[in-house]
């Protein structure tokens, strides 16, 4: 059996396509600035066949539908060929960033689901609508009878308590509107708990973990005994502390404020809450941390700044959930600045030595 991964953003595709029988990638590979004009020097597809070299190009992709064409002929034409056609492919796998209440776990895409995620789209106005392209734009091009499956980010944090995801909001509004924590990166923050447990010799079930998924995008979730107890992405994913380009948690009146005094509309504050705030908005401009991490040795004062807050609310987070889970078995680090961002996890960790973190 062959599954066909798909992440599908606003302007970007990622996908693996993985033989089943023994769990191995056979290719993978990214499209990027879907619907943008490309210019001269500008790489936006890369992809890489198991074993061999990567190859990297550039093409104007003007939407989903024609980046699904050139994923399908990455995959049946050319050297670097790992299909005679798309016949081969068994089922697709896509990640649904917002399931809510309803979706606690992956589902068969049907009329359904399609109906129930765009209804979602207020509560993931970045990240539905794209899913909801790929899908359509992969539907396109593998027919109806290939099963599609949604993977939802927000399932693997179904299982936090009422405690931890309601706010402190008149209830009706809860009711009415499904204002509520959902949590995101549910699928990073699952896999990374099992595999720490398997790290372990022991069952998830018998350990509390804090997993961090740090990455332009981050999130932290407390799991105890195999289950979601808290994280820090809320509503939407803008919660929790800095990030990229988000801001995390501010004081909510920062956002009448600033309403007032610049007389903004709810979507310019949106705007920057989401993509002019954190680490950028600190750092001078830089949200890739490893301009970041350049700059800190450079001398400059503001990327120091924005790391060193940057550990500092990441470790806040780590302390309040040992404390919610009143113990803690394992931290895990994982996502691109997780996994490759040592000074970062050595600052985050100088805070834990209470814990006898080394």
């Amino acid at each position: 059996m062959k599954i066909l991964v798909i992440n599908c953003g606003s302007s970007s595709l990622k996908f693996q396509l993985i033989n089943m029988e023994d769990e191995k990638v056979i290719c993978k590979g990214t499209i990027e600035r879907i619907g943008a004009q490309i210019t001269g020097g500008e790489r936006n597809i890369l992809y890489t066949k198991t074993g061999e070299s990567q190859i990297v190009f550039d093409k104007e992709v003007p939407n989903h539908i024609e980046a699904f064409n050139t994923v399908k002929e990455l995959l049946t034409t050319g050297d670097y060929k790992v299909l005679e056609s798309f016949d081969e492919i068994d089922a697709v796998g896509h990640r649904f960033v917002q399931g809510g209440d309803k979706y606690t776990r992956s589902v068969l895409i049907d009329e359904q689901v399609i109906a129930d995620v765009t209804k979602m789209i207020p509560l993931a106005p970045l990240h539905n609508p794209a899913n909801l392209q790929g899908y359509q734009a992969c539907l396109s091009v593998v027919g109806p009878e290939v099963p599609q499956i949604a993977v939802f980010d927000t399932a693997f944090h179904s299982t936090m308590p009422p405690m931890a995801y309601m706010y402190a909001l008149p209830y009706e509004y809860y009711e009415k509107y499904g204002i509520r924590r959902y949590g995101f990166h549910g699928t990073s923050h699952k896999y990374v708990s099992q595999r720490c447990a398997e790290f372990m010799d022991e069952r998830l079930e018998k350990l509390k973990v804090i997993t961090c998924h740090l990455g332009n995008g981050s999130s932290i979730a407390a799991v105890k005994f195999g289950k979601v107890f808290d994280t820090s992405m809320g509503f939407t994913p803008v919660d929790g502390f800095m990030m990229g380009t988000r801001s995390g948690g501010v004081d909510p009146s920062v956002v009448t404020y600033l309403q007032e005094k610049l007389s903004l509309s709810p979507k310019e504050v949106e705007e920057i809450l989401n993509k002019q705030s954190g680490v950028s908005a600190i750092s001078g401009g830089y949200s890739d941390d490893r301009d970041v991490f350049a700059n800190q040795n450079a001398g400059d004062e503001r990327a120091m700044l924005a790391h060193e807050m940057q550990a500092y609310q990441i470790a806040k987070y780590i302390g309040s959930y040992v404390a919610a889970m009143n113990g803690v078995d394992a931290i895990v680090f994982t996502g691109g600045i997780g996994e490759n961002g040592f000074w970062l996890r050595a600052k985050i960790c100088s805070y834990l030595g209470y814990l006898g973190v080394e």
